[in-house]
């Protein structure tokens, strides 16, 4: 069975990252199950973070915890014994028995030993202003003896940088809702993937929504090759088995040498370039 870790081809490896720690569709996102499992294969994860009442972070995407978890209202109002008591909902919306996750845990899970390839990601959803002094502290003060196991990324690079600099690997996304809509052109892609590394020159690595790198192929503006060149990797996310001609989209973001393709079953990702190859 595939492991879901990398895709290998023509001397490139691009990992499959795992989206919301979730190695197939079905899982329930963001448990300690499987991020010691992908600790102990060595796997690329992401798992995003909302601020908590206490100045800390909560594993959760949502700014509410009605869909996920069993609790209720905003994520940015609840304090640490609320969401210590909570649970996650299934993709169901059932209640299971897994507790929700806080930046704590996720610290203190990657300090019991890890595959050295273990990289997971930290997807900032907050915005530089909704951040304050107590949230630089606590998440400076959670992640420092493990930082070599995270990568920080988010929109706001102001955020971003707020929170990580000095203490770990730093990513930018600079996609909104509506770039895609504005690459009509060669020039209109040249300008957008300028600016980018423009904003964010620290970065380490630059988050590009799949369907942005495939529109500026399309235009011959190569997305990736330009991060390349400013000495930043590529996350292409997120591209799944059931997306339209997703065998077609995984085949052309592997031989533009992506180094890291986000997606919800990554397993069959893997199976399906190599079912490609046949």
């Amino acid at each position: 069975m595939p492991d879901g870790i990398e895709i290998l081809s023509g001397g490139h490896r691009t990992r499959l990252k795992w989206h919301r720690l979730q190695r197939r569709p079905e899982d329930i996102p963001f448990t300690p199950a499987r991020l010691r499992e992908g600790m102990a294969l060595g796997a690329s994860m992401e798992v995003d973070l909302r601020r908590r009442a206490d100045g800390g972070f909560a594993c959760l995407h949502d700014e509410t915890l009605d869909r996920e978890t069993t609790g209720h209202g905003p994520v940015a109002t609840a304090t640490f014994g609320d969401l210590r008591a909570l649970r996650m909902r299934g993709q169901d919306g059932m209640p299971t028995e897994e507790r929700l996750l806080l930046l704590e845990d996720l610290a203190e899970l990657a300090a019991t030993g890890a595959d050295p390839a273990t990289l997971v990601q930290l997807d900032l959803k907050e915005s530089d202003a909704a951040l304050d002094g107590r949230s630089v502290d606590a998440f400076r003060t959670a992640l420092a003896p493990v930082a070599n196991r995270f990568i920080l990324s988010g929109g706001d690079w102001a955020a971003v940088r707020r929170l990580g600099a000095a203490a770990l690997r730093l990513g930018f996304d600079p996609c909104d809702d509506d770039t895609l809509g504005t690459l009509v052109t060669a020039a209109d892609a040249e300008r957008f993937i300028a600016a980018a590394l423009d904003r964010a020159p620290e970065a380490a690595m630059i988050y590009l929504s799949w369907p942005i790198v495939l529109r500026a192929d399309a235009l011959g503006v190569d997305l990736i090759a330009a991060c390349h060149a400013a000495s930043k990797t590529v996350d292409a996310w997120t591209l799944n088995p059931d997306h339209p001609d997703a065998a077609a989209a995984l085949a052309r973001l592997v031989a533009l040498r992506a180094d890291q393709i986000t997606t919800d079953a990554p397993g069959v990702l893997e199976t399906m370039f190599s079912n490609s190859l046949e």
